[in-house]
């Protein structure tokens, strides 16, 4: 029960910096109605739009109204739609989900067993193919490898639409966009992993028993090399999701992360704090998650966990 105690305090703790540092950067960057409003506005209309929207109150005060708020639930109003911004952010919840489930299941599938050849055919040509390629894939940033595939499949082929989210043929280039970067970091991630089981006591002793390449593999190697790549899996989250708002972006996708990106340029302070919460929650969902999964992997793991309640 300590160990819960204290992932929950962090988990609060997280989440309380996460919202103060968004709510103050949001508000010393700039008044939101130079944005939101027409340039040759009268400064009565804007004095009764900061006050609408409860900018004309000290700053602290703000803060303090903004968490009693958010305790009861209440995310705010976008100023630009005036519709409520947790509903607008919820709308665009499902695209994002499904866009970066997708890449997630492309980047395990391919990432993970060309990282287990990798290590099998360990300084071969098979091992300097994959490794070039895992290198040429995380170099390549997300925006200018999704302006690739448009040009590629788009425009000259002409086999895949180029922005929007009608049909499974909007979802490839997206998804695949978001990726085949982090397949090539999964892929090195696995090599060396694997490259590092594959040298222990307990595998030599695996081969001089006769166990076939498919049993040393899923009794021994990948259950020993899957508790770094769930680590970096768990910290991986964010990056994807933070990914996905360049992706969404490039595509037109109508996920939370295009939300993000105009909502930013348009000052709508609610939305945006709402969508970093969500965030935030997120990540701390993840860590939770890679938690258990290493006690389920990992039974030192729990063993630790449960000395230290003790």
């Amino acid at each position: 029960m300590r160990w819960i105690a204290i992932k929950l305090a962090r988990a609060g703790i997280t989440m309380w910096l996460v919202v103060t540092f968004v709510f103050f950067v949001l508000r010393i960057s700039g008044d939101p109605t130079d944005t939101l409003l027409p340039d040759d506005i009268d400064e009565a209309t804007r004095v009764f739009y900061r006050r609408l929207w409860g900018l004309d109150q000290p700053l602290l005060t703000q803060y303090l109204n903004y968490l009693a708020a958010l305790f009861q639930g209440d995310f705010g109003i976008s100023f630009r739609n005036n519709l409520d911004a947790f509903d607008l952010v919820m709308e665009r919840v499902p695209k994002t989900l499904l866009l970066t489930a997708t890449a997630l299941f492309i980047s395990l599938a391919i990432g993970i067993p060309l990282g287990i050849l990798a290590a099998l055919y360990r300084d071969s040509w098979l091992d300097r193919l994959v490794m070039s390629v895992a290198v040429f894939g995380f170099s390549m940033p997300n925006f200018f490898l999704g302006i690739l595939l448009i040009l590629l499949f788009s425009l000259n082929l002409r086999l895949l639409p180029s922005s929007g989210s009608g049909t499974w043929a909007h979802l490839i280039m997206p998804a695949a966009t978001l990726g085949i970067s982090f397949a090539a970091q999964f892929a090195r991630y696995t090599r060396s992993s694997m490259i590092d089981v594959l040298s222990k006591p307990y595998m030599r002793t695996a081969r001089s028993k006769g166990a076939g390449l498919a049993r040393q593999m899923n009794k021994h190697a990948l259950p020993n090399a899957s508790v770094p790549i769930v680590t970096i899996l768990g910290f991986k989250i964010g990056d994807l999701i933070g990914g996905a708002v360049i992706t969404e972006t490039v595509f037109a996708w109508p996920g939370i992360g295009r939300l993000l990106t105009n909502a930013v340029a348009n000052r709508d302070l609610a939305v945006v704090q709402c969508i970093m919460i969500l965030l935030a929650l997120t990540m701390v969902f993840a860590n939770a998650i890679t938690d258990l999964i290493y006690g389920w992997i990992d039974p030192r793991v729990r063993v630790g966990a449960g000395a230290q309640q003790k």
